[in-house]
């Protein structure tokens, strides 16, 4: 009987424990792209990953005009070449085509590898920024809404609370513009 008792009292204090635990965490939510879309350097690094996405594509351009030039020459001449010289062209022009393609991955890799490069000073500048607003708000966790285009949390009771972007952006000394659509939090 003690015993029971015993575990009764025990059971009991754990689960005052964790509701008193529960009552103290906040939640809050942020969505880095609105972020990110506020900040001035937003456009300076769109801008210039657009003028390196062009300069890529302007030397992948003028190999395929080189080599649809040599496909030309190849085509017009093929009748009078001897099977030698044709094979030889022909296995020429694959390899062209072949490094062609793979200019190609390597200038989106190159892109990808650019963008994260110029985004990174943002993104750890936000970060800096959602600890600070976090800390100073009290809050426990705060979850991404950027998460695959879909917010990570499944119920907020409050989204004007709950939302910290417009915070983060005061934080980091931005006024957040009407027309943006996330974040209310004043």
């Amino acid at each position: 009987m003690k015993r029971n008792v015993l575990i009764l009292i025990s059971a009991f204090t754990l689960f005052v424990g964790a509701q008193a635990q529960a009552q103290q965490q906040k939640f809050g939510f942020v969505s880095t792209e609105y972020v990110l879309g506020q900040m001035p350097e937003a456009k300076s690094i769109q801008s210039e990953l657009q003028a390196y996405s062009r300069q890529l594509q302007n030397k992948i351009q003028a190999t395929v005009q080189g080599f649809q030039t040599q496909v030309d020459a190849y085509q017009k001449g093929a009748a009078t070449m001897t099977e030698e010289a044709r094979t030889s062209k022909e296995q020429e022009l694959q390899e062209l085509q072949q490094q062609i393609q793979q200019d190609q991955q390597e200038a989106q890799v190159n892109l990808q590898r650019k963008e994260a490069e110029l985004l990174q000073p943002a993104l750890d500048k936000i970060q800096k920024a959602i600890d600070a607003v976090a800390k100073e708000n009290s809050y426990t966790h705060i979850f991404s809404l950027d998460v695959a285009g879909n917010p990570i949390l499944l119920y907020v009771q409050n989204e004007d609370e709950a939302d910290i972007s417009d915070l983060v952006l005061k934080n980091m000394g931005i006024t957040p513009t009407e027309a943006s659509g996330s974040g209310s939090n004043e």
